[in-house]
C-alpha cells in the first residue's frame, strides 16, 4: 500500500503501456509521427489516449466535443471508441496541424464521424448553443489556450448532458499551476484560480487524475 501516487520513472511508464496501451494501427502510426513533430509536447500521452477510449466506452458517449485537436489523436482515439452513428464537433485554428488530423482520420476510416471547425473555439462552441445544441453532448475534452479555459469550460458546461463529462488537460502546467509565480505567463495563474474554482463549483462533481500533465473530470449535475 501507498498514501501517494507512485511517480513514474521510464522504465515503470513503459511496464504501465505494456499492460495497458492497446491501439488500433493508424493511432499508433499517428502517436509516433506526432513523436518527431517540432510541437510534439501538445500531444496526449498514451496512457491517457487509452483512459479518453475507455471513458468513451464506460459512459456510451455518441456525440463528443473537443476544444483543441492539434495532429488529431484524441479525437481519434474517442471516434474509434464510439458507436457507427457517433458524432465529434473538433475546434481548432491550425489548417496545417489538422491536415494531419484529417488524413489519420481517413486512414482510420472514422472521418465521417467528425465535424473539424477551423475558427476560434469559443465561437464554434457559442454557434452550437445558439443552434440548440445544449445539453445535446456526452463528452467534452478541453485542450487548448489555457487563458480561454474559463470560457471553454462555461460553454462547455451548457452543452454537456446531465451526468455528462467535461475531461479539462494540463492542469498542472508541467508543475507551475501549483505554486505560481510572479514572472510566470499570465496563462499560469489563470489556470491556478480556475483549478481552485471548480473544486466548490455547485454544477457538476470533479476529481482530478495524475495522468500526462493532470487531468481534471467534471460530472455535470
Amino acid at each position: 500500500m501507498t498514501s501517494r501516487t507512485v511517480a513514474l520513472d521510464s522504465a515503470l511508464h513503459q511496464y504501465l503501456l505494456d499492460i495497458t496501451l492497446t491501439e488500433h494501427p493508424v493511432q499508433r502510426e499517428l502517436r509516433e509521427f506526432t513523436a518527431g513533430h517540432r510541437m510534439a509536447k501538445m500531444q496526449i500521452a498514451p496512457e491517457q489516449g487509452q483512459f479518453m477510449g475507455w471513458l468513451a466506452r464506460l459512459i456510451g458517449a455518441r456525440r463528443y466535443l473537443e476544444v483543441g485537436v492539434f495532429t488529431g489523436y484524441s479525437a481519434l482515439t474517442v471516434a474509434l471508441a464510439m458507436p457507427e452513428d457517433g458524432e465529434i464537433v473538433a475546434c481548432d485554428v491550425s489548417e496545417t496541424f489538422t491536415a494531419i488530423a484529417r488524413e489519420h482520420w481517413a486512414r482510420a476510416g472514422v472521418e465521417h464521424r467528425i465535424r473539424l471547425v477551423l475558427q476560434p473555439a469559443l465561437r464554434t462552441l457559442e454557434t452550437l448553443l445558439a443552434e440548440g445544441r445544449a445539453g445535446q453532448f456526452d463528452l467534452a475534452f478541453i485542450d487548448a489556450d489555457k487563458p480561454s479555459y474559463r470560457d471553454y469550460y462555461e460553454a462547455c458546461l451548457e452543452l454537456v448532458r446531465p451526468g455528462g463529462v467535461i475531461a479539462i488537460d494540463n492542469i498542472f502546467l508541467s508543475g507551475r499551476a501549483a505554486a505560481p509565480q510572479p514572472e510566470d505567463p499570465p496563462g499560469v495563474h489563470l489556470v491556478h484560480a480556475f483549478n481552485a474554482s471548480l473544486k466548490n463549483d455547485p454544477r457538476i462533481r470533479q476529481c482530478v487524475l495524475p495522468v500526462g500533465d493532470g487531468l481534471t473530470l467534471c460530472t455535470r449535475l
